[in-house]
């Protein structure tokens, strides 16, 4: 396994996605969502929805190189 090949692909999609500031906000949602007190059907599909918009809810900043 190349391991920099990886974390050069790693470092590209977090970037493609906002960067770390991005990153820490879709970590904070899904955690969120983790936490519902709600059936596993809904946490995921709440997950799902929140993996579609990089970082926070309602962010309207465009990702970073797009």
């Amino acid at each position: 396994m190349d391991l920099k090949r990886l974390t050069d692909q790693a470092k590209r999609l977090i970037d493609k996605r906002g960067g770390t500031k991005a990153l820490e906000e879709d970590a904070m949602e899904l955690k969120d969502v983790a936490t519902k007190d709600e059936s596993f059907a809904d946490k995921a599909k709440d997950a799902a929805s929140a993996i579609k918009d990089p970082g926070a809810p309602g962010d309207d900043r465009p990702p970073a190189g797009g």
